[in-house]
């Protein structure tokens, strides 16, 4: 092998690997901290905003040091950057950051990430556009942009290969020391090159002048306003995407893989093929993509299947990125100024990423940041196309005006959407845990809270009615059955409550019973008190424990509940972290011998069942799921409730001797905090 072709290899195989590394180290750590925050979909979007945030600072970094220091003095200061960066390994986060219930959840996230693995991500961020300079400086008169293309294959094989061939089979303090062996080995690598690099002279303007922006040119304030939007725009709908798809379906690692694999995808397409993005065929598909992601929200879930909705959603959101990156390929300038260029594509990501993860969840009272982004899109890439094409074409005002149509439609679509979505609220407001709202409905004569499209409590404003429980929560349902049959049984009894909702359970209380509420979310909390009367009216004594209920249930010595419900779904996302082995042993820790376990687990879109069912198995407890139908004329709705219990006098009793056991029709394995699987629950 010939000393030119193993240069190229030694680049290559190092910039791979840090991508690799770069992008298989967000699902790892995002997961381990997960059950931190109560599972939060937020939780992701905390994580992607410190990620492009360290993004930025190392392409500041890379920039910095490519222009304005020597060959000697960028060789000695990254190889002291990455020695010292092995102090962070093992990556693990350390568990005095678990929050208390009373921090700022972004802070804390961002904080915890940067302490745990804040150097060597930095390290890993810089590779990319440091290596393509040098390897430019090198190898004079090489065009370096396809290593772009071959650091977003590493880093697209990293998030595909976590759900498939990581989270399945190593348990976070396997997968964190195979990480960490792996930058080791990167280390080595990029160090040599460093060292190598010391001595190489000043770039040399390659053969080709393809480039937008030639060598002797000057780059105008356009060509760096262009390069940020057109970053910006797939970055907001990512991130927006992912936060969609996750508070509606569940915070998993799949669901946050998919729409980042796609946007890296884009730019492997865009750089490396750069001729498979034709404006003729793509253009029509972008305006029709747009379209479909302004519409698909304000269709019912219920109308297709679960992963038709999902790939609709996914396969338009990969044409919109195909075009925002197509367009940025496009405009590649000389590598002179390359480190600027990469530069500005983090600013549009990290743009993006403060938007949807910081503005948004404060500034806002509804999810508008999807809809900012779809319109945001349409309006940058018609400028931009507008600017290099039209204006050389006779028919450019018919386009034009096309193109402000589009617009004006997309922006119509959207905020009607919000509208109607909000119509007749009391009250809107949002947090980093999701976005609330709470309605009247005089037709009905009642006022329920919605986290999202699902209801989670409502009450009758009749005051002959109003302490009475509804919606899911009715004496006929799990939870009501298992609280009626241990007041039947004792004076006074002890009932916690892991979700608080509009605090409908409350009205079972009497005078002599506790009620222990742990709720993650303080706005539901105080939503709870101000807008609906069930925790006032009680007669039994209340206690409400905020934070992550998990965590808080594991520091508390054992409570002797009678009764422990499990209600606290965020939207229709799934809160595995309540669900797994180690969670319902800790719940029968807190409950008495004889104690009963009511689970939740209403839902569209998966059956979880057998994940209580094999649970139960494995903790030898007896298990029934109570169903109810809907009936809008009594303010009941579907509701599915698991009930766990060693008592058998419980199963044999008029409210549940007539419930079937569930039954498992193939192997199931139980979910772990290690292992969980939501296609094994996916519903045909």
């Amino acid at each position: 092998m010939n000393i030119h072709l193993k240069t190229i290899l030694q680049y290559a195989l190092t910039i791979f690997l840090s991508a690799f590394l770069l992008f298989q180290v967000q699902p790892l750590i995002a997961k381990m901290i997960l059950p931190w925050f109560g599972g939060s979909a937020s939780v992701w979007t905390a994580c992607m905003l410190f990620f492009q945030m360290v993004l930025l600072l190392g392409y500041i970094y890379s920039h910095w040091v490519v222009q304005y220091l020597s060959s000697v003095r960028q060789s000695y200061l990254h190889i002291a950057l990455i020695i010292v960066s092995l102090i962070f390994l093992p990556i693990q986060p350390g568990q005095s950051w678990q929050p208390t219930g009373s921090e700022n959840p972004t802070l804390q996230i961002i904080g915890l990430l940067l302490v745990s693995i804040g150097l060597p991500y930095f390290v890993l961020s810089t590779t990319g556009p440091l290596l393509q300079a040098w390897f430019a400086r090198e190898k004079s008169g090489t065009v370096p942009y396809r290593l772009f293309a071959l650091s977003n294959l590493g880093s697209l094989l990293a998030l595909l290969a976590y759900p498939v061939a990581v989270e399945p089979f190593f348990n976070s303090t396997v997968q964190s020391y195979l990480w960490s062996s792996l930058y080791l080995i990167f280390g080595v690598s990029c160090s040599l090159l460093a060292w190598r690099n010391r001595k190489a002279s000043a770039l040399v303007t390659p053969d080709t002048q393809a480039f937008v922006v030639e060598s002797a040119a000057k780059l105008k304030g356009g060509h760096y306003l262009s390069w940020l939007l057109l970053a910006a725009c797939p970055s907001i709908l990512m991130v927006a995407d992912t936060s969609y798809l996750t508070e509606n379906v569940a915070p998993i690692p799949m669901l946050w893989v998919i729409p980042l694999a796609l946007y890296l995808l884009s730019f492997i397409i865009c750089f490396e093929r750069p001729h498979w993005y034709q404006r003729k065929f793509f253009i029509p598909l972008f305006v029709v993509s747009l379209f479909v992601l302004a519409v698909l929200p304000t269709l019912s879930h219920s109308l297709m299947p679960l992963v038709a909705f999902i790939a609709i959603n996914l396969t338009a959101f990969f044409v919109v990125c195909v075009v925002c990156h197509g367009e940025l390929a496009k405009q590649q300038p000389h590598p002179k100024h390359l480190t600027i260029y990469y530069l500005m594509l983090a600013v549009g990501g990290l743009v993006g990423g403060l938007f949807v993860g910081v503005i948004a969840p404060y500034a806002f009272n509804g999810n508008y940041e999807f809809s900012v982004g779809v319109v945001l899109a349409g309006v940058v890439t018609f400028g931009v196309l507008h600017h290099q094409l039209l204006l050389h074409q006779k028919h450019r005002l018919v386009i034009t005006a096309l193109s402000v149509i589009a617009v004006i439609a997309l922006g119509y679509i959207r905020v009607n959407d919000h509208i109607q979505e909000l119509a007749g609220a009391d009250i809107k407001v949002r947090n980093f845990y999701g976005t609330i709202n709470v309605f009247t409905r005089a037709e009905r004569n009642l006022r329920y809270m919605a986290h999202g499209v699902v209801n989670h409590g409502e009450q009758s404003l009749d005051p002959a009615l109003s302490k009475k429980p509804t919606a899911y929560y009715i004496e006929a349902a799990g939870a009501g059955k298992a609280i009626l049959y241990k007041a039947k049984h004792s004076d006074a009894i002890k009932v916690g409550i892991v979700g608080l909702g509009a605090g409908t359970l409350a009205t079972y209380g009497r005078d002599k019973d506790t009620y222990v509420f742990y709720e993650i979310n303080p706005q539901v909390i105080e939503l709870a008190e101000k807008n609906f009367t069930y925790l006032k009216d009680t007669k039994a004594k209340t206690q409400m424990i905020l934070g992550d209920a998990r965590i808080q249930l594991e520091r508390e010595p054992a409570n002797k509940f009678d009764v422990l419900i499990i209600d606290a779904f965020s939207g229709d996302s799934i809160p595995v972290h309540l669900l797994t082995l180690e969670a319902f042993k800790e719940y029968f820790r807190h409950l008495k011998p004889d104690g009963i376990l009511a689970v939740h687990i209403t839902n569209w879109y998966f059956d979880l069942a057998p994940v209580i069912k094999t649970a139960a198995d494995q903790l030898k407890k007896d298990v029934r799921i109570v169903s109810v139908e809907r009936d809008n004329e009594k303010n009941i709705l579907r509701s599915q409730w698991a009930v766990l219990s060693a008592d058998e006098a419980f199963f044999k009793s008029e409210g549940l001797k007539d419930e079937l056991p569930i039954k498992l029709n193939r192997a199931f394995n139980a979910w772990k905090d290690g292992y969980s699987s939501l296609f094994s629950v996916l519903k045909e």
